[in-house]
């Protein structure tokens, strides 16, 4: 496994719908357990393909607390096919926005089809977490960030925030 960097908002990438993938191959194969590494070593829960500037509709989530508890998970050209009225609201963060963090509202639970990369069909439901994780990652295939999700004032001042942040790893 290797790592990848992680590609920091202002890249286009971030903003760009991510292609289908059509080839479940060992490059396939390859790109995912590289963004299980980079998740990891980042520490983060959820990474998307366009994160680590591979505009292709991949994700990888891991939300185990503890060792007896699988909850691994990559999903390929996933979509969300059913939104739960009862709306979550809780802070968020992101690996390609490292140092914000803001509360997002999203829908409690989801429906979700996609393909494992081994192109098998996978559909299930997700509620809290791994609801937010997913409804999350799937916003970055489709070339919207968490910061997308909040008011227009909250949006000004993550902005503020994220230039600070930036001028001072400058220097």
């Amino acid at each position: 496994m290797a790592r990848r960097e992680i590609v920091l908002l202002g890249d286009p990438v971030l903003r760009r719908e991510a292609e289908e993938v059509d080839r479940f191959d060992d490059d396939l194969k390859k790109l995912v357990r590289d963004m299980f590494d980079t998740m990891y070593h980042a520490e983060g829960i959820g990474l998307a393909g366009p994160q680590v500037g591979v505009s292709k509709r991949v994700l990888v989530v891991d939300l185990r607390r503890d060792e007896g508890v699988d909850e691994r998970m990559a999903l390929i050209n996933p979509r969300i096919t059913w939104f739960s009225d009862e709306i979550d609201k809780q802070p968020e963060g992101c690996l390609s926005m490292p140092g914000l963090e803001e509360v997002v509202q999203r829908p409690r639970a989801i429906e979700v089809d996609a393909v494992d990369p081994d192109g098998r069909p996978v559909a299930f439901e997700a509620d809290e977490l791994l609801a937010r994780a997913l409804q999350h990652e799937i916003d970055h295939l489709d070339g919207v960030l968490f910061s997308d999700r909040v008011s227009p004032l909250k949006r000004k001042m993550l902005m503020k925030k994220w230039k600070k942040l930036q001028a001072e790893e400058d220097n």
